[in-house]
């Protein structure tokens, strides 16, 4: 059961691939939730529709590679420039001339590159957990080389393409749970851990395309013009807290730190994210145009 059904939904073929969206309510303006990383679908964000739509439009839609979208295994599609291209082609499908963008962890460097290229499309934008290469993260080595035959089994160990292949469902649990330091969060593991089986690590592996370095993201920062608000957790375990800052300074934006939030605080902290999100698009100016 959904707390909240779509108002329409549909696809869009962008450049060949159908992407899956849904839209909620009318009152403007627009509220655009992104997908993330391609082990999720855009149902990590039911804990936000019903009350946002509640007060605003809001277009969810899932990336390629999960979902109701296509499965390329083509890399293409998964690199920040298609994404960010995905994102407008969302837009222009559901007669969404200004969005307020919302992001979660990966689909950071994504809206950013909206945000630089189109402006004029952007209304404002906030991002949750963002997975920036802005400073550093929780220090070299800590993740073992991604693209080599794995010797341990153990942590890390397991973020692994040819661990992925071998146990998949085993990495799954190992990294939704690490998303999720919060005590009692069951739940919301066992959700990622059932929608990441929507796909397969053979996808996840095409998806696995190098994101832009500090320098080009630095640059894409110093082109935002629209307000920001950046929201982390401060025992975040996957994006290190310091590049939620060093993102909200780059870009001028405003710092919501979340005591005691994990990766993905909008499933964990639902009603301290709507608030805070609701208060940042009521606030930004020209909003009902």
């Amino acid at each position: 059961m959904r707390a909240r059904d779509p108002d329409r939904e549909g696809y869009v073929d962008h450049h060949g691939v159908k992407l899956s969206y849904e839209v909620f309510g009318s009152a403007e303006p627009t509220i655009l939730l992104m997908p993330t990383w391609t082990a999720l679908r855009s149902r990590y964000w039911k804990a936000q529709v019903p009350y946002l739509s509640r007060h605003f439009r809001v277009v969810t839609y899932d990336g390629p590679g999960n979902g109701g979208s296509d499965r390329p295994l083509d890399p293409a599609p998964y690199d920040e420039e298609r994404q960010g291209a995905a994102a407008l082609a969302v837009m222009d499908a559901t007669g969404t001339e200004r969005a307020v963008l919302v992001s979660l962890s990966r689909s950071a460097p994504w809206a950013l590159w909206v945000m630089a290229h189109h402006p004029e499309r952007v209304l404002g934008a906030a991002f949750t957990g963002p997975t920036v290469a802005l400073g550093p993260g929780f220090g070299d080595g800590a993740v073992p080389p991604w693209d080599q035959p794995y010797r341990s089994t153990e942590g890390w160990a397991k973020y692994n393409r040819y661990y992925w292949q071998d146990h998949y469902e085993d990495f799954l649990w190992f990294f939704f749970g690490r998303c999720f330091t919060e005590p009692h969060s069951t739940k919301q593991i066992e959700d990622c851990v059932g929608w990441g089986l929507e796909t397969t690590p053979k996808l996840l592996i095409a998806a696995q395309v190098p994101g832009p370095d500090e320098a080009t993201l630095r640059a894409w920062c110093a082109r935002v013009r629209c307000p920001v608000l950046v929201v982390h957790g401060d025992e975040d375990d996957i994006s290190h807290p310091r590049r939620g800052a060093a993102l909200a300074e780059a870009t001028g934006g405003r710092l919501a730190v979340l005591e005691g939030g994990g990766h993905i605080p909008q499933a964990r902290h639902p009603v301290r994210v709507n608030l805070l999100l609701r208060e940042f698009v009521e606030s930004l100016p020209g909003r009902a145009g």
